[in-house]
């Protein structure tokens, strides 16, 4: 565990509940998009919070999730899920996860999102900010 945390900065640890396994007795692979999610909002609020960005009308948007399931998750457990960054443009960029298992000393499940940014007034695309780019940059992948 150490060794993934070192190798993580943004790191967010989310518990298993007894209610997000499915009747194969391992967490529903839906639920990891919730999961991706919270670490998602955690990274912003962390590093960027969205909330004077979403004010304005603007904010990212997923347009796309992929998830790979490595290992089944059975409760209890404890997941910290990694964040970083990559493939930044100019009004994109994609968001990837790690998810740890406590109990088991291993990743479980790695996962993708695209977030576009998007403009709600005009239902376009819009650019990153300046401010969202650079804490971008600083979280990209090598």
């Amino acid at each position: 565990m150490e060794k993934f945390l070192a190798q993580h900065p943004i790191v967010t640890q989310i518990p298993v509940a007894w209610g997000e396994m499915d009747a194969l007795q391992h967490v529903n692979n839906v639920v990891y998009f919730r999961y991706f999610e919270t670490a998602r909002i955690d990274f912003f609020n962390r590093l960027f919070p969205l909330d004077a960005l979403y004010k304005s009308g603007v904010g990212p948007v997923i347009s796309e999730n992929q998830a790979r399931y490595k290992r089944p998750v059975t409760f209890p457990d404890t997941l910290l899920v990694s964040v970083s960054i990559s493939d930044i443009q100019s009004d994109r960029f994609t968001m990837h996860y790690q998810a740890f298992s406590k109990q088991q000393q291993a990743v479980t499940t790695l996962g993708t999102s695209v977030a576009v940014m998007f403009n709600f007034k005009t239902g376009q695309k819009a650019e990153l900010p300046t401010e969202l780019l650079t804490i971008l940059k600083q979280h990209e992948q090598a």
